[in-house]
């Protein structure tokens, strides 16, 4: 052992050579006994490490970590402010629970997520609990990953989560559209015929409106250049009821923006919200129709048409086909219609059967076999 003291320092330093290299620090202590002990571990954590034992720090409470996780959430979603809300006061409402809040990361289990779900359960809805549920996932998520806890707990979604499915009718869409006062009537009928996200619709700019058709195409079209989901980004045709309401809306030059609010900037989400609420409560609808209905709608109706679910997973950008799929439900007619070709193809002979399973008797045969199938 070697403590040693500088020149007008009250404290003891360590200094020795660990594989070739100088190793030096100071103790900060008085006492040369506790110098000498933290020298001695020093050079134990030092062995360990070169056999590959490294001793754990202690993992931070759920408090302490929840500061490190909204600076990952701000940064990863810095384009996204209601996403970074969204966490916050989700967390807010995770750490108001003291079993939770006050637990090391590596000590949230399966049974102390339950006594939480219990508890808040006799306050708010199922749904409320699983997006704070969602939340403390995704922190346990980060915390792994960054290598801060070795476990994840499963964390399960309760059940009888309500969803809102409400769909505006044809005969109630000209009652809401009269009662609403603008902007609120122009941003219902784009979403109600371009299927956009309330954060899309606001968010979009005169440079992404295209009132000329693309060659080749019929309708004009406006790009969407960035949105919730990776596929969001994608370009939408315009009807032309939207195209005529978009001519006639002011193009000021003071703003990039087709629906600015006072600061030239977007119209907040909420300010939408809170002019939705006043129309919908005026006409006595249902409490189920929130401004995403407009967009849920739109997709409901396409699904009507007969639209396939990935055409639905373009137009909506969707994240996968499996949120688009649930707007696609075949008639019986349709799929009376799909046995009714199988059946034909059944009856053919064999020789056109296996030329257009196989492709062979040149394109045109197949065409024309195809053509006469198809009939």
């Amino acid at each position: 052992m070697a403590v040693y003291k500088q020149k007008e320092s009250k404290f003891w330093w360590y200094k020795f050579t660990w594989n070739g290299e100088r190793v030096r620090a100071s103790t900060k202590q008085t006492n040369k006994r506790v110098a000498e002990q933290m020298e001695a571990a020093c050079k134990t954590a030092l062995a360990k490490g070169e056999v590959g034992i490294i001793e754990k720090q202690p993992a931070p409470t759920l408090k302490q970590f929840s500061e490190r996780f909204m600076e990952a959430v701000s940064v990863r979603c810095a384009e996204k402010p209601r996403t970074i809300e969204f966490y916050r006061e989700k967390l807010t409402r995770l750490l108001e629970f003291p079993a939770l809040a006050t637990a090391a990361l590596d000590a949230i289990d399966e049974a102390l997520i339950e006594k939480y779900v219990l508890e808040r359960r006799k306050q708010v809805a199922p749904a409320t609990v699983n997006r704070q549920l969602a939340t403390l996932r995704r922190a346990l998520r980060l915390a792994h990953e960054w290598k801060v806890i070795d476990r994840l707990p499963k964390i399960r979604l309760l059940q009888g989560e309500r969803t809102r499915e409400f769909v505006l009718s044809r005969e109630q869409e000209p009652v809401y559209l009269n009662a609403a006062p603008q902007p609120l009537k122009d941003l219902a009928l784009l979403m109600l015929d371009t299927g956009l996200r309330d954060g899309e619709a606001l968010a979009l700019r005169w440079p992404d409106v295209h009132m000329q058709p693309a060659p080749t195409a019929k309708f004009g079209y406006l790009q969407v250049q960035k949105g919730k989901s990776v596929r969001a980004r994608r370009t939408v045709s315009l009807t032309a009821r939207v195209q005529t309401m978009l001519a006639a809306r002011p193009e000021k030059s003071s703003s990039e923006f087709v629906f600015p609010g006072r600061s030239g900037k977007p119209m907040l989400v909420t300010s939408l919200d809170h002019l939705h609420a006043k129309v919908r409560e005026s006409l006595k609808m249902p409490a189920d129709f929130v401004v995403h209905s407009l967009r849920h709608t739109m997709l409901t109706r396409l699904g009507m048409l007969g639209v396939d679910a990935f055409t639905i997973m373009k137009i909506a950008g969707h994240s996968s086909i499996t949120i688009s799929q649930r707007y696609v439900h075949p008639s019986p007619e349709s799929v009376e219609r799909a046995f009714e070709k199988l059946e034909v193809s059944n009856q053919l002979p064999p020789r056109i059967g296996v030329g257009i399973e196989l492709g062979i008797g040149g394109k045109n045969a197949v065409r024309q076999n195809r053509r006469k199938i198809l009939k």
